[in-house]
């Protein structure tokens, strides 16, 4: 168990920058009195942000200037060549140097992932990095990875997500088994790709507890604590899922303001629409883990905003204390080995 923390977060990145960071910084920071934080950036620009922090918290920050800065249209190719000296390179290399025990940035993905790979590496017996996220489901949520890092992937793949998946239900949730689906058009065994099938050939021969082809809406049902996809189809359904969720909130909110019998009926409903808000809420899903890396990296929304981007520190504290990549990295040369 890791007594003190230090997280570094890419300040830079995102589609607010230090506006939305920095005060999501200070609440975090009030929250956990164990942590303290690199945060790299635009010193100049940063500076103007440390009158928000009292006396007593101002000392569990320390910025790192970087004169550089990822953009959103940057290439992760482009990045990773000529992007060296900015602040999401630089927070990562704090990770390998251990200076730092996690990072956290709302930069470009793509970018991410690769200086991440570049950097840091990817643990024994993974051949490519996930982005794995959980999904709110009638059960409390669902563990869904890959969601967008990876776009062809093989069976083998497949089963390697698999295995991290469930090591992180097992870690984080405290699940001694927990389950494993395959996304697939169908739960029936004939359809699917080939990769899909060659993948659920290995999977029923491994020592998970896998229970074979799941659909879409298995991701909320609750009924399965991890479930895997390709990249692809991943970031689709949690495009999906997030775009159904504002729906959802935006059409009862103009439903109930049509007349005064609706809008009596929705003070009247005030409390059931409140805690349904909260459970749908994206934000508090924010902050996505990039598995089977030497080191642990979280990728916050880009549009995140300062609560959003909270949760994800969280998140990055969370792996940080239950020691994720050392305990992954355990499991995977027992399963994979």
């Amino acid at each position: 168990m890791i007594k003190e923390t230090r997280i570094a977060v890419d300040a830079m990145g995102g589609d607010g920058g230090p506006e939305i960071i920095m005060p999501s910084i200070k609440d975090f920071i009030l929250e956990n009195d164990d942590v303290n934080l690199e945060i790299y950036g635009n010193e100049k620009i940063l500076s103007k942000y440390l009158k928000i922090f009292d006396q007593d918290n101002i000392k569990r920050i320390k910025i790192i200037h970087s004169d550089e800065q990822v953009n959103s249209d940057d290439s992760p190719s482009h990045a990773l060549r000529h992007k060296k000296k900015s602040s999401m390179s630089m927070a990562i290399q704090s990770v390998k140097d251990k200076k730092t025990q996690a990072c956290v940035s709302a930069g470009n993905t793509g970018a991410l992932m690769a200086i991440s790979r570049f950097i840091l590496g990817t643990l024994d017996g993974i051949d490519r990095p996930a982005i794995e996220s959980m999904l709110p489901s009638l059960s409390g949520h669902t563990h869904v990875l890959d969601l967008g890092a990876n776009i062809d992937c093989k069976a083998e793949h497949l089963y390697q997500f698999a295995v991290m998946g469930s090591v992180l239900s097992m870690v984080l949730d405290e699940k001694e088994n927990p389950t494993v689906g395959l996304l697939n058009v169908g739960a029936e065994i004939i359809k699917g790709n080939s990769q899909v099938k060659e993948a659920n050939d290995l999977l029923k021969n491994s020592k998970l507890n896998y229970v074979g082809f799941v659909e879409g809406d298995d991701i909320f049902c609750g009924n399965i604590d991890v479930i895997v996809c390709d990249g692809f189809v991943g970031n689709i359904a949690l495009k999906t899922s997030e775009g159904i969720a504002k729906f959802i909130s935006s059409t009862l909110k103009e439903e109930f303001k049509k007349n005064v019998f609706t809008k009596i009926a929705g003070i009247s409903s005030i409390k059931v629409l409140n805690s349904f808000k909260k459970i749908v809420d994206p934000r508090r899903y924010n902050g996505a883990s990039l598995l089977g890396l030497k080191g642990i990296i979280i990728k916050s929304h880009g549009g995140a905003d300062s609560f959003a981007f909270n949760n994800s520190l969280n998140i990055a504290l969370k792996e940080v204390k239950k020691d994720v990549p050392k305990y992954i990295d355990k499991k995977l040369k027992d399963t994979l080995g």
